[in-house]
């Protein structure tokens, strides 16, 4: 199983590299997906068209390329955490969860599993003692200074198919989007 899903990453970097196979990469990137009738009318709403697919497609493969990449044992949003309290320092969890686009549960999830791994702590705001604060512990620092070349270069994965003005206007349009 394994092999397969090295294979299949192995099949999409090399279809998405190459420049004119974007039909191609788009099929490898579904895996098997059946191709579309060329007989009729063409249907109203094909899904393969549709941005959020495509967006979709996209974050699995970079998702696949970060668990491969990252080196230690952090998932996106945990990472996204680190990364964000390793920017800003000390925040509250809500703040963190608004910094990080992560909803109120999910963000209590991340902190409550980083907290139990030591590699988050929390305090009360000095500010307003209802309102706890979330900063990284020393460990926590380590971890975040251990993952960061990788996650540049995951980022760097991720876009490899397109030459460097492509990735600026890609990175600008997406950015546009938010």
């Amino acid at each position: 199983m394994a092999k397969a899903a090295l294979n299949k990453a192995a099949l999409n970097k090399a279809a998405l590299n190459n420049a004119g196979a974007q039909s191609k990469a788009t099929t490898l990137i579904k895996g098997a997906a059946p191709k579309r009738s060329t007989k009729g009318p063409k249907p109203s709403y094909v899904l393969d068209d549709q941005i959020g697919f495509i967006l979709r497609q996209v974050w699995q493969r970079h998702a696949t390329i970060f668990a491969k990449e990252i080196g230690i044992n952090l998932t996106p949003t945990q990472w996204a955490a680190l990364a964000k309290l390793t920017e800003t320092g000390p925040c509250s969890q809500n703040q963190l969860g608004r910094l990080t686009a992560m909803d109120v549960a999910t963000i209590k999830g991340v902190i409550d599993r980083l907290t139990a791994r030591g590699l988050t702590e929390t305090s009360s705001d000095p500010q307003d003692g209802r309102r706890l604060l979330v900063s990284l512990t020393r460990a926590g620092q380590v971890m975040a200074e251990k993952a960061a070349p990788n996650a540049l270069a995951i980022t760097k994965e991720t876009l490899a198919p397109l030459d460097a003005k492509e990735r600026e206007t890609f990175v600008a349009l997406l950015s546009k989007l938010r």
